[in-house]
């Protein structure tokens, strides 16, 4: 039922733009890659059966080493995918090695961990702009891609500012608030430089070296980033969250 309301909404979206949905597969699958694989195949379909060309649309998955695993196997059926809650360089490029069509790196999230991690010590100016951890997180992924030519898109997500737009101008594509968007509409002072802050230009010409990761390092990885594993986690719990309550909501009408 809610597959089938995600597609509705879809489809009637896909009426007023010219760009691309996500629909999201059941966050309480994220473990379970077969599971993943076989419920995003059958939301494919029912967006082919409504005249909906694959291509604009991505299946939403979260980045477990369970959904990057799935999300590979659909790339190679044709079915394009979103990684979601995209915390750390491990997923971002674990994703890039399964060859997934886009990526979405939650700056704010990553942002909102260290500032309440480090409590009364927290800087806000020396934390802001490029010095910002969760657009540093995306700068290192976004580097590495252009460097090494992986088309793997990125899309900056959860924004908490203007600051953090700024400072990830360059990015292949940001989602963005209204009421963010009202403040960039409204915004008259110069843009702060650089600008843009992200180049092809300039991620060639860093000195980085190639980065592989398999089942075990990835996890291991993950494991020893404290935010990116907390984020992940409670990312999960609450799409799941939303998901049973989306659920009460049909069932009740």
């Amino acid at each position: 039922m809610v597959d089938r309301l995600l597609v509705r909404v879809g489809w009637m979206l896909l009426q007023h733009i010219t760009g691309r949905v996500s629909a999201e597969v059941d966050p309480r699958l994220s473990f379970d890659a077969e599971a993943t694989a076989q419920r995003a195949r059958q939301l494919a379909a029912m967006f082919q059966a409504n005249g909906v060309p694959a291509e604009r649309v991505l299946i939403k998955i979260a980045a477990t080493w369970e959904g990057i695993q799935a999300a590979k196997q659909l790339e190679l059926e044709g079915i394009r995918t979103n990684l979601t809650l995209v915390f750390s360089f491990a997923q971002a490029v674990a994703c890039a090695q399964a060859k997934v069509q886009l990526i979405s790196p939650f700056v704010g999230r990553i942002y909102d961990w260290h500032k309440k991690a480090a409590g009364a010590e927290w800087d806000e100016v020396a934390n802001s702009g490029l010095n910002d951890p969760g657009v540093k997180s995306v700068h290192a992924i976004y580097n590495h891609f252009k460097h090494f030519d992986i088309p793997t898109e990125i899309m900056g997500a959860s924004f908490r500012n203007l600051g953090q737009i700024w400072a990830l101008s360059g990015c292949d594509l940001l989602t963005i608030s209204p009421e963010l968007l009202q403040l960039l509409a409204e915004y008259e002072q110069s843009v702060p430089a650089p600008f843009p802050a992200l180049s092809v230009q300039a991620a060639k010409a860093m000195d980085l070296q190639p980065v592989h990761f398999d089942e075990a390092s990835f996890r291991l990885a993950l494991n020893e980033d404290a935010m990116a594993t907390e984020k992940l986690a409670e990312g999960i719990r609450a799409f799941a969250a939303d998901t049973r309550k989306l659920e009460a909501l049909i069932q009740a009408h």
